[in-house]
């Protein structure tokens, strides 16, 4: 009976794993278009995330980009929060995101163009 119980959960949670996908999230801010991907579904530890700016059409390769994930204060548990700095690798900034429990993380993502100015775009994404 217990064999049969560990089968069903073994099962149920496959069922889950299976089902989870990358996340794709695209967004504009200021004229620029950006595209957030991860390659695997995001997962509780360390997640490799990428970010993809453009304007009008054409790549943009010279902007400084960072992300502030976090996850605010509730009963029982305190504010939680990860900031990376991200690289670029291609056309793409790559960042490596730590996400240290399951549930809704917001994230503010910034990047900074040559022209100066700091351009902030908001979301989140389910762990």
């Amino acid at each position: 009976m217990k064999s049969l119980f560990k089968i069903m959960i073994a099962m149920l949670l496959s069922v889950g794993f299976l089902n989870a996908q990358a996340i794709s999230q695209t967004g504009e801010k200021n004229g620029y278009e950006v595209k957030l991907t991860s390659e695997k579904s995001l997962i509780v530890g360390n997640n490799d995330v990428f970010v993809q700016l453009s304007k009008d059409g054409k790549s943009l390769t010279d902007a400084k980009v960072k992300i502030k994930v976090f996850m605010p204060e509730m009963p029982g548990m305190p504010y939680m929060e990860y900031k990376a700095k991200a690289k670029l690798v291609g056309d793409k900034y790559k960042m490596m995101l730590n996400f240290t429990m399951g549930g809704t993380w917001q994230y503010q993502l910034k990047f900074k163009t040559n022209d100066g100015k700091i351009h902030t775009l908001r979301g989140s994404v389910n762990i």
